[in-house]
């Protein structure tokens, strides 16, 4: 029996590592500390370091014909040609790019960020700050136009403002900016013009009646959805959605046949504003241009701003110059009206950003349950800040759109659901 003494060079071939170094700390037979030196596409050894006079030297190694052991390690290798790797209980090292790396059962596994630990609590947050974002800005939205009910200009606001920022991010690189050429701005153009329809229509209605009740009439977004997807794509629209639909319009009619701030310039605008966004969702979807959402959104935003411009120069300018801005400054005061615009397009498109943030993170199914409770949230918060009094049979029609638009959003999640995994299985 041949005997082996320290220090000790043995080749041992790996597909993980290049070089493996065993740390001159102590070595007991529960713990091994293993430092990772580097990592290469070519590795074909693993070498030990000689260890210091220091230390005391390892036991011996016995080989025999039959197996190897190591006295006072309960380990035993088999030869097969070539000596295999020792499973090791616990170690520290660290990769390529010095990242942390546990290694735990003869596997190297990289130190998890925070995300990675506790996902549910970072798509929390997303969810808790879109909401308090969206209910913030329908806030404050509607007390500027209590004293400044100029929804055309105040929707400039709220794209220009957006758009600075995107410029600003760009300047620094958060986000790098993606290059747009003509085929694309030609794909984005309806989508933005759209939006911009949609949008001032929607800041129309807010001026013109109650936050809680535009949200109710923007709950019937779905029925156009609808309609425009079985009438307009020629795409088949199942029974039960449908049927799911019946409640909403029936929730609607109900809160506006009662509702104290009725009137058809905040009826008709909210209508159009849905009618609006639903061809906005058609456009999305034909103008795949292969970039980012962020930055979508911000070509989107500058295209949109240019958009609303012109009307809003030429049906609110007049009145803007000769009394508009002279009356809000005269009631809040300058300072506080120039910060109250620039918080509302802050918060205009903070919300934005993040719904589009959160909803990349999570499964339709729970994108459509988190769309719903928004507007509820939105609703709920409006008539407790304003103390908007509403009538029992706007609450209860309310209430019925609401629980309509819930249930038509889990129905086509599982409908999206299901063809999504039939497509994957048929792919595979």
């Amino acid at each position: 029996m041949a005997s082996l003494i320290n220090p000790v060079h043995s080749p041992i071939r790996t597909s993980q590592f290049s070089s493996l170094y065993l740390s001159s700390n102590k070595i007991s037979p529960s713990f091994a500390l293993l430092k990772v030196r580097s990592l290469s596409s070519r590795a074909s050894s693993l070498a030990f370091s000689p260890l210091p006079e220091a230390v005391k030297p390892l036991p011996a190694v016995g080989f025999s014909g039959k197996g190897l052991k190591l006295s006072g390690w309960s380990q035993q290798l088999r030869r097969r040609g070539s000596v295999e790797l020792l499973p090791v209980a616990k170690a520290a090292a660290a990769d390529a790019d010095g990242a942390e790396i546990e290694i735990a059962d003869g596997y190297g596994k990289p130190t998890k960020s925070f995300s990675e630990k506790f996902p549910f609590l970072i798509t929390g947050f997303f969810f808790f700050m879109w909401y308090l974002l969206n209910v913030i800005f329908n806030i404050l939205n509607k007390k500027v136009y209590n004293y400044f009910p100029y929804p055309y200009f105040v929707s400039v606001i709220h794209l220009l403002v957006g758009v600075v920022y995107c410029l600003v991010s760009w300047s620094v690189g958060l986000p790098k900016r993606a290059p747009i050429d003509k085929e694309q701005l030609a794909l984005l153009t309806p989508v933005a013009f759209c939006h911009a329809l949609g949008h001032v229509m929607s800041n129309v209605s807010f001026a013109a009646v109650a936050v809680s009740f535009t949200h109710t009439i923007k709950a019937l977004e779905p029925f156009f959805n609808a309609s425009a997807s079985q009438f307009v794509l020629g795409h088949h629209i199942p029974l039960s959605l449908w049927l799911s639909l019946a409640p909403v319009v029936i929730g609607v009619s109900m809160a506006s046949l009662t509702e104290l701030s009725f009137n058809w310039l905040g009826f008709g605008s909210a209508m159009i504003s849905n009618i609006a966004f639903t061809y906005r969702s058609i456009y999305s979807k034909k103008a795949m241009t292969g970039m980012d959402s962020t930055n979508v959104y911000a070509y989107i935003s500058i295209i949109a701003l240019l958009v609303c411009i012109p009307p809003a120069i030429l049906i609110e300018g007049p009145q803007l110059m000769q009394y508009g801005f002279k009356d809000a400054i005269a009631k809040v005061g300058l300072y506080k009206f120039v910060s109250d615009l620039f918080w509302i397009g802050m918060f205009y498109h903070l919300y934005n950003q993040l719904a589009t943030n959160t909803l990349e993170r999570v499964a339709p199914l729970t994108h459509a349950v988190g769309n719903v409770l928004k507007r509820v949230f939105v609703i709920g918060f409006s008539i407790v800040v304003f103390g908007n009094k509403i009538s029992t049979q706007t609450g209860i029609g309310t209430a019925i759109a609401i629980a309509g638009v819930a249930i038509y959003s889990l129905i086509k999640a599982n409908l999206e659901e299901q063809k999504r995994k039939a497509a994957a299985v048929s792919a595979s």
